[in-house]
């Protein structure tokens, strides 16, 4: 009985995978969204100022860093949750699959977190004359926590590392 329960316990990690593909969904969709904001700029690309044209490549900067995120934790997760990814020979496996665990996973969600933050506050202070001081602010105020919390993160990663070795 007891083995059963364990192996039911263990099978039911695949409830992640309609999860993952939910991600792989988000990132078809966000793909979608960085060729839309390309072609809806190309026609404007002449007459645009040049602060105009900066936020542009910002949000698109933005929408990369996302993607760049979404994939890391779809291979990450499905690896260290699911099962590992086979690639064939004519397939090159990515680096870093296969050797994030969970806390890593993590703090690389947390930097991104702030790398995509940061990006965001540039494209507040690039229009800033358009935007309330309150709401610049408080942008500042939340980048800052972002940024405190993957430092803390970060911080007793480390510290649990040097605990266990």
């Amino acid at each position: 009985m007891e083995k059963r329960i364990a192996n039911v316990i263990y099978s039911s990690r695949w409830l992640m995978f309609p999860v993952y593909i939910g991600l792989a969904f988000g990132f078809v969709l966000l793909t979608v969204k960085f060729f839309q904001q390309i072609i809806c700029v190309i026609p404007e690309i002449l007459t645009m100022s040049e602060s105009g044209l900066v936020l542009i490549v910002l949000s698109l900067i933005d929408i990369a860093l996302v993607g760049g995120l979404l994939v890391m934790v779809m291979f990450s997760g499905y690896e260290n949750f699911i099962a590992k990814m086979e690639t064939t020979e004519n397939k090159k496996r990515l680096s870093w699959m296969g050797t994030m665990d969970v806390n890593s996973i993590k703090n690389k969600v947390a930097s991104s977190i702030v790398a995509i933050s940061s990006v965001h506050l540039l494209r507040l202070f690039m229009d800033a004359d358009k935007i309330s001081d309150n709401k610049i602010m408080w942008c500042v105020v939340i980048h800052l926590t972002f940024v405190l919390s993957a430092f803390g993160m970060a911080y007793i990663d480390k510290m649990s590392k040097k605990h266990y070795s």
